[in-house]
């Protein structure tokens, strides 16, 4: 509870221990985590195994610092999680976690080495050679992200947020703006279908949504050739 409830680390563990008339060592304290780990393994390994079962899967990393020698190293949490009811299922949703020390793509084809669903992920690279035609059992079909597209419109639109920054603010973007409003209409419709059958959103999308995101393209690339290359905002229309 205290190592990962309250972040407390082993040795001031041990030393607040030692205060009340406790001996209890790091080491000794390292050990019970580790048996801990092993008796919670085979629940880790269930769990595994029902989120990479699922048809599809949204996947994303966080960064978490990690103790190191005389340092702090830059780990990531990576994360992958099975949710069908949007879509109308009724399979228990779930995330699986990983723990690496770094960020290199080894890590995601390891974990995903034999998930052939749908994957939905970030523009992050190191997922790139999951989507391979010549893999071993074949690419996942990808699918984008509007939220991470949207997100990098956002900071530009933000303007609640920019006027804390008082001198430091950057500009707010007009287009930036609209880009969220034009977004936003698209996950309100992704709102109003939330889990009903692939039919039904398939037919909605392509009544209404189709239209949006066709638009939408229309104007950014419209957008795109009034805008200096150096402009913040220029690198998120290529983004999106």
């Amino acid at each position: 509870m205290r190592s990962f409830g309250q972040h407390q680390p082993l040795n001031r563990q041990s030393e607040r221990y030692a205060r009340e008339g406790i001996d209890l060592s790091p080491s000794t304290l390292a050990d019970q985590v580790g048996a801990c780990t092993a008796v919670l393994k085979p629940l880790h390994g269930l769990i595994e195994t029902h989120v990479l079962a699922a048809e599809r899967l949204h996947g994303d990393d966080t960064t978490v610092p990690i103790l190191a020698k005389g340092k702090t190293d830059t780990g990531r949490i990576w994360t992958y999680v099975r949710d069908d009811r949007p879509f109308g299922g009724t399979s228990p949703p779930a995330a699986l976690y990983y723990a690496s020390r770094d960020r290199r793509q080894e890590h995601p084809e390891r974990h995903l080495k034999t998930f052939t669903g749908i994957l939905q992920a970030d523009a992050y690279g190191g997922y790139n050679p999951l989507f391979k035609a010549e893999r071993h059992c074949g690419p996942p079909t990808q699918a984008l992200c509007w939220s991470h597209s949207r997100r990098k419109f956002f900071v530009l639109a933000d303007i609640a947020t920019n006027a804390k920054r008082g001198k430091n603010a950057t500009p707010i973007s007009p287009m930036a703006l609209e880009a969220v409003r034009r977004i936003d209409a698209l996950f309100e419709i992704e709102r109003d279908i939330n889990g009903l059958a692939a039919s039904e959103r398939l037919a909605r999308r392509q009544k209404d949504s189709r239209r949006l995101v066709e638009d939408l393209e229309a104007w950014m690339r419209a957008e795109r050739t009034r805008l200096s290359r150096s402009a913040p905002v220029a690198d998120r229309s290529t983004t999106c």
